[in-house]
């Protein structure tokens, strides 16, 4: 009985820890996918705005920073640094960044929405709804 309670124990944070390891890979590619030298160029950007920018990137530069602050609830990060980065580059700027790196979308939404997208699983939907559709078919009288 102690053997079953410690694996459940293990594989219950184990998978809090890999999900939690996911939200941290988002933060990080938040981070690095886009060109930040880039954008304080388009923007036009002062250089406070581009050291508040640099030190927002620089905050959580491992996942034991960033999992303490974010540990209780890891998909704070996002609506923290969205936020964050549209206070330095202002509502205006902030608009013509969405625009240019998040296709006018809220970035917050983007990763959100992506967050449960896991690619390894996409093909069992489209296996799942081509049974159907031939299951259909197959009904006809």
């Amino acid at each position: 009985m102690k053997k079953i309670a410690w694996t459940i124990l293990f594989l219950g944070a184990f998978t809090l820890s890999y999900a939690q390891s996911d939200y941290y890979n988002d933060y990080r590619r938040s981070v690095t996918d886009v060109n930040w030298g880039a954008v304080a160029a388009d923007l036009l950007l002062s250089s406070t705005q581009v050291k508040q920018l640099n030190a927002l990137n620089d905050r959580y530069a491992d996942y034991n920073t960033w999992l303490r602050v974010y540990g209780d609830s890891p998909d704070r990060w996002r609506a923290d640094r969205y936020s964050e980065i549209e206070r330095i580059l202002g509502n205006d700027k902030y608009v013509k960044f969405k625009n240019k790196y998040y296709k006018g979308q809220n970035p917050v939404a983007v990763y959100n929405r992506n967050k449960n997208n896991d690619k390894k699983y996409k093909h069992i939907d489209k296996k799942s709804k081509a049974v159907h559709m031939n299951n259909g078919k197959d009904h006809k009288h």
